[in-house]
């Protein structure tokens, strides 16, 4: 098994024995990713299970745990994955799920003072709203590069040549100290999805694409929701999130023909 391969099969298997637990509604006994009013999904995580030898418990698991959970073992994954494809994407990169404010990456570092703006006016929290500041689930990292890291091969530029002078990708335009980082992606983690939680999933995104002053971050999605109907809730539409990602990946039952809701 290659490496990417073998990280997948080690996020699964931390994914069941840590996160998957049976759960039960009337007589019926499933997965707590399904959803217990819906034969459809009961039948999808069950074979989703079969398939990558899960041996859940009825040992109970709050929601919150479990959202924190996915969060944390998504986030390693990622990192994981990513530190290996460093010869494809070379740069210093950061891996986050500390509820980080996208204020404080340089494409959204405007909104600052906003934020504290609407702190001292009420008039204009109550107009605004909170909406405009995202704080995302996980959040890859692109740390600005220095002048040593531009000239590396060879001598492109010098500190006083009137040359890339606006980029913030140079940390040397910027006055902080240290530099903004760049948000590279921004990544929405949904154990299991319903109406509301898709909603601000794209609202989300959309207040990422409409408030940068720079590049654009990779807005994502992650979820372990077994119902199709749901995923294309996510997964379908007009371009506001990059891709939606599936927990289970390939596991996923491809025939799925005659299954009844």
């Amino acid at each position: 098994m290659r490496k990417l391969a073998a990280l997948r099969a080690n996020y699964h298997s931390r994914l069941g024995s840590r996160l998957v637990r049976l759960s039960k509604k009337e007589d019926v006994t499933y997965p707590n990713f399904a959803d217990g009013g819906s034969r459809t999904s009961i039948e999808i995580a069950r074979r989703i299970s079969a398939a990558l030898r899960f041996e859940p418990t009825a040992e109970r698991i709050d929601g919150q745990t479990i959202g924190n959970l996915f969060e944390i073992l998504t986030c390693e994954f990622i990192a994981d994955a990513f530190s290996a494809l460093t010869h494809l994407r070379p740069g210093r990169w950061d891996y986050r799920t500390a509820q980080t404010t996208i204020s404080r990456f340089a494409q959204y570092q405007h909104l600052s003072t906003l934020v504290s703006l609407v702190k001292t006016d009420s008039n204009l929290a109550a107009a605004l709203g909170h909406g405009y500041i995202v704080t995302p689930d996980i959040v890859i990292i692109r740390q600005p590069v220095t002048e040593n890291e531009v000239n590396n091969h060879e001598k492109l530029i010098e500190p006083d040549e009137p040359i890339a002078r606006l980029t913030q990708f140079r940390a040397a335009n910027q006055s902080e100290s240290p530099a903004c980082a760049f948000l590279h992606a921004s990544i929405s983690r949904k154990w299991t999805i319903r109406s509301d939680r898709s909603q601000n999933t794209r609202t989300e995104a959309l207040n990422l694409i409409r408030n940068r002053k720079g590049p654009l971050p990779h807005i994502v999605a992650v979820t372990a929701d077994p119902l199709p109907m749901r995923i294309a809730s996510l997964a379908l539409g007009t371009g506001d999130l990059d891709c939606v990602y599936h927990g289970w990946g390939s596991r996923f039952p491809a025939d799925m023909h005659g299954w009844v809701s």
